[in-house]
């Protein structure tokens, strides 16, 4: 499958709910690292979290990736990503997000998913509290501080 018809199949399925589908891009060891809810290890997992973690507070997911960038390895993306929040302050707003998709490939399926992703207005237009969006920024920073890529910085 061409990096394009892959990430066709990737929104599709989480926009349809198809956590099945989804996953089976997935190397059965595949990791998928979400910028809300964590990492999710293998295709079970993956699968669960579309079906279930995803649609837990949110219903009508749109997502658009744009511009991919594919070695055979590795596959970069810009995307595009909304949904309808059910969460009770956000009184179902659609709400959206810009982020990069990056993807470590193995044999043509995908055997990491991470993403840095513009958060902040979404948080804004959910109507989160101050305290909230300062303690899940300060929670992605503690992340990103014990990342080997960081160390440099950090020290």
């Amino acid at each position: 499958m061409d990096a394009t018809a892959m990430l066709k199949e990737f929104c599709e399925a989480v926009e349809r709910r198809d956590g099945k589908a989804f996953a089976a891009l997935f190397a059965e060891d595949g990791v998928y690292h979400d910028i809300f809810y964590g990492a999710f290890t293998g295709r079970a997992k993956i699968a669960e979290m579309i079906d279930d973690w995803f649609h837990r507070t949110a219903r009508d997911f749109r997502w658009d990736m744009h511009e991919p960038v594919c070695d055979g390895r590795k596959l970069y993306a810009y995307y595009t990503f909304s949904y309808v929040s059910t969460l009770p302050e956000a009184a179902g707003k659609r709400v959206g997000f810009e982020g990069v998709a990056m993807m470590k490939l193995r044999d043509g399926l995908i055997e990491e998913y991470r993403e840095v992703a513009n958060v902040g207005p979404a948080f804004v237009a959910l109507g989160f509290a101050p305290e909230r969006v300062s303690k899940i920024l300060a929670k992605e920073g503690a992340a990103l501080a014990k990342t080997h890529r960081m160390s440099r910085h950090i020290a």
